[in-house]
């Protein structure tokens, strides 16, 4: 009877966490997890950090489209 409760409550807390997480992601509140996880990465593994910010800047680039007369 003690599995079936711990399993049952397991499952709640799982539940409700996505729950959490479909509205924070809803409402725009995902930044701050974020912000909170890159300054962790910051402090603890430089590597990833930097990496971080690569990736970061590589998605705010804009691609160049070449003109059709450069053909």
């Amino acid at each position: 009877m003690a599995y079936v409760v711990f399993i049952a409550g397991l499952v709640v807390v799982l539940a409700g966490l996505a729950w959490f997480a479909s509205w924070a992601k809803r409402r725009g509140h995902g930044s701050g997890v974020a912000g909170a996880l890159a300054a962790y990465d910051e402090a603890y593994r430089t590597t990833a950090h930097q990496s971080h910010h690569e990736l970061r800047q590589q998605a705010d680039r804009k691609s160049e489209s070449g003109s059709p007369d450069d053909l």
